[in-house]
C-alpha cells in the first residue's frame, strides 16, 4: 500500500481538494483506495457522504483523533490532515507516509507559511534522505498574472519538484457538491482538467517503484 499525506499548516489551501479528487483519480483506475479524514471540518467526510452509490467506491476513515486500523488489500491511502491539528499527532501522520503533497496558494501568506513548513519537515531523516518526496502543488493558479508569475519564482526556489499547477476552476465546487470529482465526470471538458492533474498521480505512481512501496 502506498500512503498520501495531503499537508499544509495554511488552511483554506485546497488540501480537501487534492485529497478528494487524488482519490478519486485512484479508485477509477481501479485500486482499492481510502480517504482518511483528519480535519476538525471533517471536509473530506462530507464529500464521500454525498457521493452517489454509483461512483468508484472510496473507503472513507476518521482519524481525527488517531489512526484506526487499515482494511487489508488497500492498494492507496489518501490523507486529508486540516490545520490545527496537534503537532504530535501531525508529526506521526508524515513519518507513516510514503510522500507528501502540498498544496500552495498564490499568496504572499502562503508562501511564508510554505517555507517555515518544509524548513520544518525537512528535518526528518527520510526527507533530507530523499526517501519520502515531497510534492509541491501550485493550486488555483490564474494565467498571466503577478501572483502567479510570483507564486512560479517562489516555487522554483522551494529545493522540491513542483509537480504541476492546477488551474483556478468553477467545477471543482461544481462536482464536490455532488460528493464527486473531476475522474468522475466524462467528457472533453473534464479530460482538459484532468490533464492538469496527470502529473501529480504520474509522481504518485512512480514511487512504487522509485521507493520499493509494495502496492
Amino acid at each position: 500500500m502506498l500512503s498520501v499525506l495531503v499537508a499544509n499548516p495554511k488552511g483554506g489551501c485546497g488540501k480537501s481538494t487534492i485529497a478528494t479528487n487524488l482519490a478519486a483519480a485512484f479508485a477509477n483506475s481501479g485500486l482499492k483506495t481510502a480517504l482518511a479524514d483528519v480535519d476538525p471540518q471533517k471536509s473530506s467526510l462530507t464529500w464521500l457522504n454525498l457521493r452517489p452509490e454509483n461512483a468508484a467506491k472510496i473507503e472513507g476513515l476518521n482519524w481525527l483523533k488517531n489512526e484506526g486500523e487499515l482494511t487489508k488489500g488497500l492498494h492507496r491511502l489518501v490523507i486529508d490532515v486540516g490545520a490545527g491539528i496537534p503537532k504530535e499527532h501531525f508529526d506521526l501522520l508524515l513519518k507513516a507516509a510514503d510522500l507528501v503533497v502540498m498544496p500552495v496558494l498564490p499568496s504572499v501568506f502562503d508562501e511564508a507559511t510554505t517555507g517555515a513548513f518544509l524548513e520544518k519537515v525537512e528535518t526528518l531523516k527520510p526527507i533530507s534522505k530523499g526517501t519520502k518526496p515531497i510534492a509541491i502543488v501550485g493550486n488555483r493558479m490564474r494565467a498571466n498574472t503577478r501572483a502567479a508569475a510570483r507564486l512560479d519564482a517562489f516555487l522554483e526556489d522551494v529545493g522540491h519538484p513542483v509537480v504541476t499547477r492546477l488551474s483556478d476552476r468553477s467545477a471543482y465546487s461544481e462536482m464536490a457538491s455532488r460528493g464527486l470529482s473531476i475522474f468522475d465526470r466524462p467528457g472533453t471538458h473534464s479530460a482538459i482538467i484532468e490533464s492538469d492533474w496527470n502529473p501529480l498521480v504520474q509522481f504518485v505512481e512512480s514511487q512504487d517503484w522509485a521507493y520499493g512501496i509494495v502496492t
